[in-house]
């Protein structure tokens, strides 16, 4: 455990930006910074949230439980995975800057007119989570099987939206001028499920060309 935070601590000096987290996991070809490792399990390239998490009292109400990929920060990005929740919804955190800034879309088993905080695209600024999107478009996780998602984000034009089994879904496409770079991440606002075949791709905040991170 004490090395697995002091390894954290580093990478977050190296990359300049505080972190949510302590622990460290590697899956799917990426090292994840997260909370508490044993709230998490990885086997067969599964990354998988196992303990849930509600957001403390007292405190603004938003996303806990996360595993950040531990790569320098995007301007632009497009994360892929195929995801399988547990309960009713996962979310895919991105622009992540520090633990009071940060987007996450919610994808869920609800549609955004019956429960107006799933299903939509998220920000957080220092406070709670206000919703950025539309509240049109159905469930993005009518099953619990497994299901393949894309999330594409441009800092430059600060667009950002989710393609849920090959389709894109006006509750999932939102716009934020304030957080124009930042890290990306999976979990789930206080449920949990799992995650494999990620990819991250795009363009770091200090490079000017595109490449593979």
């Amino acid at each position: 455990m004490i090395q697995r935070a002091m390894v954290a601590s580093l990478a977050g000096l190296v990359l300049g930006i505080p972190l949510c987290g302590v622990d460290m996991l590697s899956v799917s070809g990426y090292q994840w910074t997260v909370e508490a490792a044993s709230d998490w399990k990885t086997d067969g390239g599964v990354l998988q949230l196992v303990v849930p998490r509600q957001p403390p009292a007292g405190v603004p109400r938003r996303p806990q439980k996360f595993a950040l990929a531990d790569t320098a920060p995007f301007r632009k990005v497009i994360i892929e995975a195929e995801v399988k929740r547990d309960a009713r919804s996962l979310i895919l955190v991105y622009a992540y800057q520090d633990e009071g800034h940060f987007n996450y879309a919610h994808i869920s088993s609800d549609a955004a007119l019956k429960e107006n905080m799933h299903n939509g695209m998220f920000h957080i600024f220092k406070g709670e989570r206000v919703r950025m999107s539309p509240l049109d478009g159905p469930p993005s996780l009518p099953t619990q099987d497994w299901i393949p998602v894309k999330l594409v984000f441009d800092g430059a034009t600060g667009r950002c939206y989710v393609e849920v089994n090959g389709k894109r879904n006006p509750s999932l496409e939102g716009v934020d001028l304030s957080l124009r770079w930042g890290r990306v991440g999976f979990g789930s606002f206080d449920e949990t499920g799992s995650f494999r075949k990620i990819r991250i791709s795009g363009v770091a905040k200090n490079s000017p060309g595109i490449g593979q991170q």
